[in-house]
C-alpha cells in the first residue's frame, strides 16, 4: 500500500515539476519577444514588426479610439519618413517595471514605457502604463493588443 501511495504522489510531483519546466521556456521566449518587438519599434523596422502582430492587432492609444493593423502600420510608415529624413530620432524607448501572466497559449504583459524623441529639434520626453495581449500562434509570440495611458 506504501509503495503505491509512494508512487502516486511520485507521478503527481512529476507532472508537476514537469508543468512548471515547460512553462518556462514560453516565458523566456515571450521577454525575448518584447525585446526584439521594443527594438524594431525604436528603430521603424516595419517587415519585423509586421511578422510579430496579428493579423487582427488592435491598437489603443489613451488619447484617441482603437486603431485595426492597417491603421497603426499608416502611421508606422509615416512615422518611419520623419525618421528617415531627419525630422524625428528616438533618443529613448525603454520598457521596465515589466509583468506577464501567461494564460496558455495567451500572455498578458503590463510594464511602464519610457521615451525620449526628438522632433524638429524639440526634445519630448513622455512616460506610459502600457498594457499588451499577446498569443502563441504559428510557433512564435505575436501582439495582438495594445493599450497606453501617458502617466508623464
Amino acid at each position: 500500500m506504501s509503495f503505491k501511495i509512494s508512487s502516486f504522489v511520485y507521478l503527481v510531483m512529476s507532472f508537476f515539476l514537469f508543468c512548471a519546466c515547460t512553462a518556462q521556456p514560453k516565458e523566456v521566449e515571450l521577454l525575448d519577444t518584447i525585446e526584439k518587438f521594443n527594438t524594431a519599434f525604436a528603430n521603424s523596422e516595419l517587415p519585423t514588426l509586421d511578422a510579430m502582430v496579428t493579423e487582427n492587432y488592435i491598437h489603443t492609444n489613451g488619447n484617441s479610439k482603437a486603431i485595426d493593423k492597417t491603421a497603426w502600420f499608416n502611421y508606422l510608415k509615416s512615422r518611419n519618413q520623419e525618421i528617415e529624413s531627419g525630422v524625428l530620432k528616438v533618443e529613448q524607448y525603454n520598457m521596465n517595471e515589466l509583468h506577464i501572466e501567461l494564460h496558455n497559449t495567451t500572455a498578458i504583459a503590463t510594464a511602464r514605457v519610457s521615451t525620449s524623441i526628438i522632433k524638429n529639434g524639440i526634445v519630448t520626453e513622455n512616460e506610459y502604463r502600457i498594457t499588451n495581449v499577446w498569443v502563441y500562434e504559428d510557433d512564435a509570440w505575436k501582439r495582438a493588443a495594445f493599450h497606453d495611458t501617458k502617466i508623464k
